[in-house]
Formats: structure tokens, sequence, C-alpha cells
């Protein structure tokens, strides 16, 4: 799995081409972001995390996709702005993309197949708490929500994923990271 993902072609936000070839032998935290979500102070944890961890070799990679709710309406410019200024956010984050549906980039394609269910601490699971609010939601494997974690090892290996509501401070996915930071 590790050089499909590694391999898949995808844009820095500023417009450049890239692939994420470019961490390998780091772990990688790939989140795919939204400007306009009640989990969007998520930016700010995330920001924490990254600080914490990046000199054991963390990176977090956020992806803004605009599939639901049209929470990520902005261009790449808007949202990169928004996370620098209402976040501080230094971590990389890429062009938007699609995560779900028809045209879902390749990048998602592959990190679903790998890791199919996300794993969730919350007493009530956050797919029950979008129906309360009236969201209709894709069925699993398919991206749940906005902020949906997934962690790779160094090898490039999608080992964990993550509900949209673990928070990046929560016990389960640190203790995740640093499993994965302490392999060699």
């Amino acid at each position: 799995m590790a050089s499909t993902i590694y391999g898949i072609p995808v844009q820095k936000i500023g417009g450049e081409p890239s692939s994420l070839a470019e961490f390998a032998g780091k772990v990688l935290l790939i989140v795919n972001v939204a400007s306009k979500c009640g989990l969007t102070p998520q930016y700010e944890a995330l920001e924490n995390l990254y600080e914490r961890f990046r000199g054991q070799g963390l990176v977090i990679a956020g992806f803004p996709a605009n599939d639901f709710k049209a929470q990520e309406p902005g261009t790449n410019e808007e949202i990169l702005e928004f996370c620098k200024l209402n976040y501080g956010v230094s971590f990389p984050l890429f062009s938007k993309i699609t995560v779900v549906g028809a045209g879902k980039h390749p990048l998602y394609q592959a990190l679903i197949a790998a890791q199919p269910k996300a794993a969730s601490s919350a007493q009530t699971p956050f797919r029950e708490k979008l129906k309360g609010y009236g969201i209709e939601t894709l069925p699993e494997p398919e991206i749940l929500w906005n902020f949906e974690k997934f962690l790779v090892s160094r090898s490039g290996d999608v080992v964990r994923r993550f509900s949209p509501d673990t928070a990046p401070d929560a016990p389960e996915l640190v203790a995740a990271i640093e499993s994965e930071l302490n392999k060699s």
C-alpha cells in the first residue's frame, strides 16, 4: 500500500504538483478539513499536535473538501488565509479535493480501501449525532464528515482511521501517533 499512497499525485494548496512521497519515513495524519464546520476548531488542536510531535517525525496533511453541506466553499487562497489567520496553521495544506462520490480523489480511494472503518470512542456514534440533526450520511466505508483522520506509518501503510469527532488531542489518537513514532 505504501507505494500506492506515496505515488498518488496531489497538489499543494499553492497549486504546485506534489505527492506524499516527500513525507516518506515520517508518520502522517491525513485529515479532510473544512473552514465552516462545527468541527473547524479542530484546526487549533491539529496545529498543537503538529507542534508537539513534528520534531519526532509527525506530519499533518490537511486536504480541504467541500463535500459535506458545502462547508468549504472558499478558494485555495481563501482557505490558506483563513487557516493561517484564525488558527496559525503551519502544517502542510493541499488543494481542495473531493473525498466522496464518483469524483473521489485517488488518495481517498486508497485510504478508504486500506482502512474501511473509522474508530470512535464516543458513547453516541457521530453518524447518529448527524442523523439527529437531520443530516443523511453516506454508508461505511465512505468518509462520514469533515475532519476524519487517517494515520499512516513511516513505511506508508495506512494503519488507523478515526471518526471526525475524535479530537486531535484525544488520548486514543495521541497514543496511536506515539506508537507509530516510536517504531523505526
